[in-house]
């Protein structure tokens, strides 16, 4: 999976467009629509096919091969490939056209990061009135909000585990894919401009390499 549009253009060299004539290139990396559609028609150029799969998960459940993939293209070529990506995710789901997948994933990830964000902060809230952090995670975990993915982020910040499943910088650049989209669709949504400046101002506070949860340092800063 490579890391942004710049970097999955940067492999189409003379060598590579040969290399896909009767291929299928399925795409997992997060890139603008616009990206992507560049690709797609690059690859039918010369004689091959494309597939967009942008997937919803991170380093863990990425190892358990519980990915959501996102799936967007031909939808007969979509089909073609599904055994594929099978052995990588929990779900893949078929989202329409080209760029249809990395919509859905815009979308998605603005719930994730306004969600992870706002853990952060609660935990933040709970450190200031100087509440017990881990009885306060325990009262999450056993509340109708918890899912596998808040106690996860709980038992990492509770551990002070900054090691990345997803780390700070991948949350930014998600975030800037975002507000691209919300641009281009004209979407009114001002908690994603909140949170994406949350998760520059992380990135200027030195946190480009821990996970995004590590945001919550954020919240302990003295004003």
């Amino acid at each position: 999976m490579l890391f942004d549009g710049p970097a999955l253009i940067s492999v189409f060299n003379d060598d590579f467009r040969a290399a896909l004539r009767g291929k299928t290139l399925v795409n997992t990396a997060s890139v603008t629509v616009d990206v992507s559609n560049h690709v797609a028609e690059q690859v039918r150029n010369v004689g091959g096919d494309f597939i967009e799969i942008p997937v919803s998960g991170s380093k863990t459940p990425a190892e358990l091969g519980r990915l959501v993939g996102l799936m967007a293209g031909d939808a007969g070529i979509a089909e073609r490939i599904r055994p594929c990506v099978e052995p990588i995710t929990s779900a893949a789901i078929y989202c329409s056209p080209i760029g249809y997948g990395l919509k859905t994933r815009c979308a998605v990830n603005l719930f994730l990061g306004n969600m992870t964000a706002a853990l952060a902060e609660s935990f933040g809230l709970a450190a200031a009135q100087g509440l017990d952090l881990e009885a306060f995670g325990q009262v999450l975990d056993a509340g109708p909000m918890a899912s596998a993915y808040t106690k996860m982020k709980i038992a990492k910040l509770l551990g002070r585990d900054w090691s990345p499943q997803a780390s700070v910088r991948d949350c930014h650049n998600s975030t800037e894919l975002i507000l691209k989209a919300l641009r281009e669709a004209n979407a009114t949504t001002p908690y994603a401009q909140l949170y994406n400046l949350v998760y520059s101002k992380a990135r200027e506070a030195g946190l480009d390499e821990e996970d995004m949860i590590a945001v919550y340092k954020m919240f302990q800063l003295p004003r």
